[in-house]
């Protein structure tokens, strides 16, 4: 029996299978199954596919007769999965070689530990060092503005994520409801290292589900929210959405609003000790000072409350005050 299963959905991936399932063969830790699942795939996916299946007993393909989309697939993976240990991998992308030794050293010595990713880097169409948060108490509170992962880098303990599974409805935003839920459940820890080229292009589901992403966010930020167990009494799920997520150009009316809310969320916090305080607090705070920055207009009675009742003016850099007075008077 293998340790560990990596799971990897393919549709139509031609041009960049081989060099994603090459990262995956030639890692330095080699006991484990690759499976592939075609998503019905009409271009020389199926072929690849065989011809790597002949030359190493460590690739088996599932060949679906229906297109079934990316977050359905990595479900059958794992659902199949016998084993400890699941990797998850994109059909375009490409694993350092030693990705997955690194991460079974951090899972074999840390037991509270469920979920294991990496930073990685965009390459392609767009060049980037993308460097999340490390340890679990600081990805917590990320993941109330972003997915704090990158799913291509993701290694879990089967245990660890229990009935949590992708939910087709969040596609392409599948991966952050998946684990903004289970962070809920098991720690998490990002491996402060690249060990994932993640290849960006036109393609990319991301960039052609765009409208379905930002929905999707909102709706997993918001869920987050109600796990909090916010009272709803004390302002609208909009107030602490713009409490914890940065959004440009609100109204005046809409930041009080947000401010309210997050000494309601503090407050909660205070009595339930769900994240931890500071960077919970901090993060916050960054928030609501970049919303103040960013308003869609300005008057008087916006700037006497955020001076005198806020409680964020002080946080406020000088010359940020001096150009919200003056946009305030003018």
């Amino acid at each position: 029996m293998n340790l560990l299963t990596v799971i990897m959905p393919v549709y139509n991936g031609e041009m960049y299978l081989e060099e994603a399932i090459d990262s995956i063969l030639n890692q330095t830790f080699t006991d484990f199954k690759l499976l592939v699942l075609n998503d019905n795939s009409t271009d020389s996916t199926p072929s690849i596919l065989e011809a790597y299946q002949k030359k190493d007993n460590r690739v088996e393909v599932i060949n679906k007769t229906k297109n079934e989309g990316p977050a359905n697939l990595r479900n059958e993976g794992i659902e199949s999965a016998q084993t400890e240990f699941i990797a998850l991998m994109d059909a375009d992308d490409i694993s350092l070689p030693t990705r997955f030794e690194k991460q079974l050293d951090v899972f074999k010595n840390n037991a509270n530990i469920g979920v294991c990713g990496t930073w990685f880097t965009f390459f392609g169409d767009k060049q980037k060092l993308i460097k999340h948060a490390v340890d679990a108490e600081a990805l917590k509170v990320q993941f109330l503005s972003s997915c704090g992962i990158g799913n291509p880098t993701v290694m879990f303990r089967t245990s660890a994520i229990k009935d949590f599974r992708f939910e087709h409805q969040y596609v392409p935003a599948e991966d952050y409801g998946l684990w903004s839920e289970v962070i809920q459940i098991t720690d998490f820890y990002n491996i402060p290292e690249s060990l994932l080229n993640y290849r960006w292009h036109p393609n990319n589901i991301s960039q052609t589900k765009e409208k379905n992403l930002q929905k999707a966010n909102v709706l997993i930020k918001k869920k987050q929210l109600l796990h909090f167990g916010i009272d709803e009494s004390k302002g609208t799920l909009d107030d602490y959405f713009n409490a914890v997520s940065l959004n440009r150009n609100l109204s005046p009316e809409q930041i009080t609003s947000a401010i309210e809310a997050s000494k309601a969320l503090k407050a909660r916090n205070n009595e339930t000790n769900y994240y931890n305080h500071s960077i919970f607090e901090s993060h916050i705070d960054k928030v609501i000072i970049r919303t103040i920055r960013n308003a869609s207009s300005y008057n008087k009675t916006f700037y006497n409350y955020v001076k005198n009742e806020s409680g964020y003016f002080n946080q406020i850099p000088f010359i940020d005050k001096m150009v919200f007075l003056f946009k305030s008077l003018f």
